[in-house]
């Protein structure tokens, strides 16, 4: 866990740590008719990793309207209700054409309903931003505090923060500050660069800027690319699917789906050139000329294949080993002292619990970053992930042949809700933890081609959010995960 004092329950009473503070704590509302717990407790919304903003076509919300229904929402609400947006709400990586404060000029004029919705939402519902590694900025610059106050946004410039729900303390944090490659090491210095402050301006960055050049507008979702290390076969994979010239494409995709066979075809070929094995070679031979043309055509075409399966084969063989020994190389002379892709589980998950150590009312660790919706379940609490509102990219291989793997898109839009549990939940202490979700259709009809579609018809994916967990005053219970389907 970070040595920062943030962390603390006892920090920033004024400002942080007051459940229900604000114009939702005052209204005596009555609850909101769902049977769950005092109407007087804290209800917690938390959303994350919405990256709004970047250069050119990083601009482009597909989200907004369900993001403006669901803050419309909460301003109707009759709940003592607190939005908690946890990190990455804005990309200001992202942006590389203005500095400092005029990113938030640039978010103004170009989201005003946007900014709006937050002024209308926060005079009846507190919501609370903190920043995370893309908009690590929003600490760095104390306008921002100022700015975002203008919108009844409650802009809090540290690591983390705590609420509580009776007796029992929640943890939020966006998550950055567990991952080597985003870590803030000087937190509200606006000249932190981590690894990943370099991956987002010189290439995220630049895909928005660049993106509106290809046969279709696909290279700006490199921002949902993860792990970061997927992002060179996706790039092929849009190249194969999308830029590559027709022809060339569809002429490679029969050599492509049958390389396997070939490959097969090739190892045979050898064995009926030293005489050991002829049968299959003869019997295939014999099969084809049966059917006159078309099986020499066929019989041309199979041949033409395993010679080229039998060269990359010949290449190929020499060139894994060579590849091998340049990696063991490498990694001797620890030439990458880090991985680019963060453990997506093992960090937050002894962050968790050392947290859960060292604050025993303390039962729920909230975070982002990874983009995965889950709660796990750990000893002293439960650790949540509250997802993301970037598309997703569910990456389906080819079942036969060596066809490049189609990146197969949806939506998993989702708000944590933390509140009280009901009376039929036993432990009249006892906070429930669930995933809302707002429906929003996959967009694969218009972003992939014809053949992808065709490669993945029975293989859409349909993921699942975590299902509602309830943690008792005195949690007890053994590990176990509930991570979102992919």
């Amino acid at each position: 866990m970070d040595a920062d004092a943030d962390t603390d329950p006892n920090a920033d009473p004024g400002r942080d740590l007051e459940p229900g503070v604000g114009a939702a704590a005052d209204s005596g509302r009555d609850g909101d008719g769902d049977g769950d717990g005092d109407a007087d407790e804290p209800v917690y919304y938390v959303i994350s990793d919405l990256h709004i903003g970047g250069d050119e076509q990083l601009e482009e919300v597909p989200f907004l309207d369900e993001l403006l229904a669901f803050l419309e929402r909460l301003e109707t609400t009759d709940e003592n209700a607190e939005l908690i947006i946890n990190g990455d709400a804005f990309g200001l990586w992202e942006f590389t054409q203005v500095d400092g404060i005029e990113k938030f000029e640039v978010l103004e004029e170009t989201y005003p309903e946007l900014f709006e919705q937050f002024r209308a939402t926060g005079e009846t519902v507190r919501i609370t931003l903190i920043p995370g590694n893309h908009d690590h900025e929003l600490a760095a610059y104390d306008e921002y505090v100022e700015r975002f106050d203008e919108y009844n946004v409650d802009l809090v410039p540290e690591q983390s923060i705590s609420r509580t729900i009776g007796e029992q303390a929640i943890h939020f944090e966006h998550g950055h500050q567990r991952d080597d490659n985003n870590r803030i090491e000087d937190w509200g210095n606006p000249h932190a660069t981590p690894l990943g402050y370099y991956y987002n301006t010189l290439v995220t960055s630049r895909a928005g800027q660049l993106s509106d050049r290809g046969r279709y507008n696909w290279l700006k979702d490199v921002q949902a690319v993860t792990p970061t290390e997927r992002m060179p076969i996706w790039l092929f994979s849009k190249y194969f699917y999308r830029e590559m010239n027709p022809l060339i494409r569809y002429s490679l995709i029969p050599f492509l789906l049958l390389f396997n066979i070939s490959l097969l075809l090739a190892v045979l070929t050898g064995l009926d050139l030293l005489s050991i094995w002829e049968m299959p070679v003869d019997r295939t031979e014999a099969f084809l000329s049966q059917f006159g043309p078309a099986g020499t055509a066929a019989w041309f075409f199979l041949a033409l294949n395993v010679t080229v399966a039998g060269l990359l084969a010949l290449v190929g063989v020499p060139l894994y080993f060579i590849r091998r020994d340049i990696r063991k190389t490498v990694d001797r002379f620890g030439v990458f002292e880090t991985e680019l892709t963060v453990d997506p589980e093992g960090p937050y998950e002894e962050a968790a619990q050392q947290v859960f150590d060292e604050n025993p009312e303390t039962t729920i660790f909230c975070y982002g970053h990874t983009h995965r919706p889950t709660i796990r379940d750990l000893e002293g609490g439960i650790m949540v992930n509250s997802g993301t509102w970037l598309k997703r990219l569910h990456r389906r291989d080819g079942i036969i042949g060596i066809l490049p793997p189609v990146f197969y898109p949806s939506y998993q839009l989702a708000a944590v809700r933390i509140a009280p549990a009901s009376s039929g939940d036993g432990d009249r202490d006892a906070v429930a933890v669930e995933f809302e979700q707002f429906t929003k259709p996959s967009p694969a009809t218009e972003e992939l081609t014809r053949t992808e579609r065709f490669f993945t018809v029975g293989r859409e994916p349909e993921p699942d959010l975590p299902d509602r967990t309830v943690v008792d005053s005195a949690t007890a219970e053994q590990p176990s995960t509930i991570e979102a389907a992919d």
